[in-house]
């Protein structure tokens, strides 16, 4: 079985040194209720392997939207 990585989010995307890298984070609870972020490690890949990845998401969330999972929204920027 291959292993597995879960991340709850990406919190910053980079260009350092020709590779495209994102910050994931997890989200852990606390004493408070309130989640907290914890550093998840570093996601590495070409910029050509990034926009692979970025296309096959926006085709994804196209189809989520479509099935109503996910609400479309204008891209920031263009939000009224």
């Amino acid at each position: 079985m291959k292993k597995q990585h879960y991340i709850d989010g990406i919190n910053q995307v980079h260009f350092v040194g020709g590779m495209v890298r994102m910050d994931t984070f997890v989200l852990a609870p606390r004493t408070d209720g309130e989640p907290a972020q914890e550093d998840a490690g570093q996601l590495i890949m070409t910029p050509q392997a990034f926009v692979g990845a970025l296309n096959a998401m926006q085709q994804l969330a196209a189809k989520l939207a479509e099935a109503g999972v996910l609400q479309a929204q204008a891209p920031e920027g263009q939000r009224q």
